[in-house]
């Protein structure tokens, strides 16, 4: 049976208010008493609940974050910067992994709730501002990771996902690629939406015939990449792209994978490839890939940040975070 408070103070001979002085407010306990709730606390082998004094206080020790893909490893560099940042509050994170699936989005937003969490991180899947603005309500402010809000309703942190697909399609083109394909989805996701309306952007703004098409995919996976590079293959040679912008990095390795099996087209010779995030697989591949990156760490960082303040202040006005990408370039997109 767990020893309770009340055990600590009939083993020290004081009252429970002693007690919880002497743990909580030890400067307002005298010497003779504190040394006393001590040595009781050792002998008895107390533990206090510090979550439940928290959460009797008002004032959570948990924040929670939802995550799109919890197998990508920009989600797991996201996190890690957040939890980076938590610990200097003595803040713990506990993180939901939604698979990209809306309903299991809902269940953990629905568990934070319940366990009154001082706030919520979360990249979101679609549009829940209804869903967020019921937490706010409740006084659980949340925060969008990798997600730019543009009415300006909750603060976000992202990177600009235009400004790298634009990056991304002009380097291609700079280095003589014009028949580009993007490859990705789903659509509903605004980050890939963002990124292929960047790169079309590249592609109309260029005066050198540079054309895209976009070959979809059900999600982000490397799986669903090397499907995408075995039906790109299955086309004559004449109506295959020369370039081939992959949405993220998984998708990026997927399409690497089918190219390097096939062994008929050669990367970057005959197509080029680049992806998005820059994960440190892309660095590490047979062919390392040229990618887009995104400052994973301090996007988590930036978010928890931005995340305690609120929860002490709900005054703040929503702020928007926007970090630029940086265009790395390898084997991969080489001319």
């Amino acid at each position: 049976m767990a020893v309770s408070i009340k055990d600590v103070a009939r083993h020290a001979g004081v009252s429970v208010g002693t007690v919880s002085n002497a743990l909580n407010k030890p400067d307002e306990v005298s010497a003779e008493s504190l040394t006393r709730v001590l040595e009781a606390v050792d002998a008895l082998g107390y533990v206090r609940n510090d979550a439940a004094r928290r959460l009797r206080a008002g004032v959570s020790s948990t924040v929670g974050f939802v995550v799109l893909d919890g197998q990508n490893p920009f989600f797991n560099q996201v996190v890690r910067g957040a939890e980076d940042e938590a610990s200097r509050h003595g803040i713990a994170v506990l993180v939901g992994n939604t698979d990209e699936d809306p309903a299991r989005e809902g269940m953990y937003l629905d568990l934070f709730e319940e366990q009154s969490v001082r706030g919520v991180l979360i990249a979101p899947y679609g549009d829940i501002t209804r869903r967020l603005t019921r937490l706010r309500e409740r006084g659980i402010p949340a925060v969008l990771v990798d997600r730019m809000n543009v009415e300006g309703t909750f603060s976000s942190v992202a990177t600009d996902s235009v400004v790298g697909g634009r990056m991304a399609a002009e380097h291609l083109i700079d280095t003589g690629r014009r028949r580009i394909a993007f490859v990705g989805g789903p659509f509903d996701m605004r980050q890939v939406r963002d990124r292929l309306d960047g790169a079309r952007w590249a592609v109309e703004a260029s005066d050198v015939g540079a054309e895209i098409e976009v070959v979809a995919t059900r999600a982000l996976t490397v799986e669903e990449g090397a499907d995408a590079g075995r039906r790109i293959l299955e086309r004559p040679p004449g109506q295959r792209p020369d370039a081939l912008f992959a949405a993220n990095d998984l998708v990026a390795l997927g399409l690497l994978q089918a190219l390097v099996v096939d062994g008929s087209v050669l990367v970057p010779d005959q197509m080029a490839l680049i992806g998005f995030d820059d994960i440190a697989f892309a660095a590490a591949a047979a062919v390392p890939i040229s990618s887009v990156r995104q400052p994973s760490r301090a996007i988590g960082q930036t978010a928890l940040r931005i995340l305690l303040e609120e929860s002490g202040d709900d005054t703040l006005i929503p702020r928007q975070t926007v970090f630029r990408p940086e265009l790395v370039v390898r084997a991969s997109t080489r001319s």
